[in-house]
């Protein structure tokens, strides 16, 4: 596996960081009325992926990094259902909805194939101490 220096480095937050910034270029369009609502919700939710990402590659151990994505995978999944709420709201299209969903699955794809890597790795490190220590 390629060690990876920086959260700068993974695809998973390159990936999350262009959803945010869709997602900000997307609310843009949204009723005024709703800058406090739905548009505020929605940018919240799309910031907090890549930036739980960076937080859990920052801590120590890979056990709070996986922890870290799964806080990411949990606000890419309300994206998701603010998204759809949008385009029944009528506020953006369907096709723009789709786009933005497609994204979504590719960045979380991406994330649960980083936490099984790291689980993988992880698993396999207590064994190999227990073997040597046995």
């Amino acid at each position: 596996m390629q060690q990876i220096s920086s959260y700068r480095d993974l695809r998973v937050w390159q990936q999350a960081m262009q959803l945010t910034t869709d997602v900000y270029r997307l609310t843009h369009s949204f009723p005024k009325h709703e800058l406090y609502g739905l548009t505020n919700q929605l940018r919240r939710a799309s910031i907090s992926v890549p930036s739980n990402i960076a937080e859990g590659k920052g801590h120590r151990s890979d056990k709070e990094f996986v922890q870290f994505l799964y806080h990411a995978r949990s606000s890419l999944l309300e994206v998701e259902t603010q998204l759809q709420l949008a385009s029944r709201l009528q506020y953006v299209s369907e096709q723009q909805v789709a786009k933005l969903l497609e994204q979504s699955t590719s960045v979380a794809t991406n994330l649960n194939a980083l936490i099984n890597a790291i689980s993988r790795r992880t698993e396999s490190a207590s064994r190999r101490k227990l073997t040597t220590t046995d």
